[in-house]
């Protein structure tokens, strides 16, 4: 069999692609890339685009930063790969220890780690369920998300996941609830205020609560800002409703931080910009600014102690990955939180917030835009047939792979998620290149409306 020339055809040849618009591969091919520059990436024909995405939402000090290049190449020379069970693990996974707990909003706690945000709610979840049957609840097991949530895709945090996509593995598990999605833009009753839909939910998750039993639900989990779910920022006051109803019947609370934590939101986490403080945080992605795959639990005071005792009881907690504590990952880690929280870049995320959201609401005025929402340097453009009556595009027309199409014909790559565009870019962008993105972003949503509107 001859083997394909083309790097779009040997990738296509031999890769099996994840969340990947398939017709789209067959109609224009992958785009292979060799390397990146600051904010750009390049492909293997020399072409460069400004990446709008921040690869994943994790590469915030962009692809070519030297002092996280030199951390990783000073690591894998000093000690290259280790684990941290046993009892033994290296001096950088302590030290990572200690900064998470210090820079996490509680004033003690303990760190599990894990090689990415999916097994971190994954050993989250494990850790609620092995409390339960150490403190006598084993009938603790429910797990309560959001619709349209995104937690992950191994088999547990795929189940936390509020997307329909999932039925195509039989998943959710059985126990795993997904309340309503808390997009008042969406999910809003007609004449309902944002203060009364937050009732609605607060109300709601105490309905589920009691038909469920409390002593049946092992903890909520959510993200301060639904990531993949679209961008979607929590209404003001939803988390201190949420939080009120959890405390009363002794839920724990769990942050999902891992795209909004280290900066995203303009603040150190995701929690903080909305004014609560969590029983744990998941944490990856910006963790180590995307240069190495990461996740970590962190717990906070209460839940560390009682995971402490339950694993006492047992002589150990029997869970963990061969690479959970990497000490290259974790000195790429220390590293990462040095020049976010110390280098500049979080300051750097709330200087550019105000340019970001008046080009997104400059964008906003097109008649096709529906909503423009999000908060720091994270947002979306909800594609609209009909803008007064919230009136999508029909599915058959793909509008928002169409628009993702055109802005990569532009030399801009960023993200479709349903009827909506996604921008989360690096915190290193400079005003000059912010213009580019919105021009070219706005360019293209011209041309594809002009052909679907």
């Amino acid at each position: 069999m001859n083997k394909p020339q083309s790097w779009e055809a040997r990738a296509e040849a031999a890769t099996l692609y994840g969340f990947t618009d398939l017709p789209t591969i067959h109609d224009r091919g992958t785009v292979v890339l060799t390397h990146g520059e600051g904010p750009y990436v390049v492909d293997v024909h020399g072409r460069r685009y400004l990446d709008a995405n921040s690869g994943l939402w994790n590469m915030v000090a962009g692809f070519d930063h030297p002092g996280l290049t030199q951390a990783a190449q000073e690591a894998y020379a000093r000690f290259p790969g280790y684990h941290a069970f046993f009892g033994r693990m290296s001096d950088q996974t302590v030290m990572l220890s200690e900064k998470l707990v210090e820079v996490s909003p509680f004033d003690r706690g303990r760190v599990f780690y894990t090689n990415s945000g999916s097994e971190a709610n994954d050993t989250m979840v494990k850790m609620l369920w092995f409390l339960a049957g150490a403190e006598g609840k084993p009938q603790r097991r429910k797990i309560l998300t959001r619709k349209n949530a995104y937690h992950g895709v191994t088999a547990v945090s795929a189940s936390m996941t509020g997307k329909p996509y999932n039925e195509v593995f039989g998943l959710p598990l059985d126990g795993f609830l997904h309340l309503t999605c808390p997009h008042y833009w969406r999910e809003g009753l007609p004449g309902e205020s944002e203060d009364e839909f937050v009732a609605r939910l607060a109300a709601e998750l105490e309905d589920v609560i009691a038909r469920e039993g409390a002593d049946t639900i092992a903890g909520f989990f959510a993200e301060p800002v639904m990531g993949a779910g679209g961008v979607i920022p929590a209404p003001v006051g939803y988390f201190q409703a949420v939080q009120k109803v959890l405390k009363k019947h002794g839920i724990p609370l769990i942050s999902d931080e891992v795209i909004c934590g280290f900066g995203r939101t303009g603040a150190v986490w995701g929690c903080e910009s909305y004014g609560f403080v969590p029983d744990a945080i998941i944490s990856s992605k910006c963790l180590t600014a995307g240069f190495f795959p990461m996740g970590a639990v962190i717990l906070g005071p209460e839940l560390a102690d009682r995971v402490q005792a339950a694993s006492e009881a047992i002589e150990e907690f029997p869970h963990g990955f061969t690479a959970s504590g990497h000490p290259v990952g974790c000195a790429i880690a220390l590293k990462a939180i040095e020049v976010i929280l110390e280098e500049g870049l979080i300051e750097r995320v709330r200087e550019l917030t105000p340019m970001f959201e008046a080009g997104m609401a400059r964008i906003g005025e097109m008649s096709n835009i529906g909503e423009v929402r999000g908060r720091g340097l994270m947002g979306a453009l909800e594609a609209v047939a009909d803008k007064a009556g919230k009136v999508p595009f029909d599915g058959s027309l793909s509008v928002s792979e169409r628009i993702a199409n055109a802005c990569t014909d532009e030399g801009l790559i960023c993200r479709p998620l349903g009827q909506s565009i996604v921008l989360c870019p690096p915190f290193i962008m400079t005003e000059g290149q912010m213009e580019e993105m919105f021009g070219k972003l706005e360019g293209a949503l011209g041309k594809v409306f002009a052909e679907v509107a």
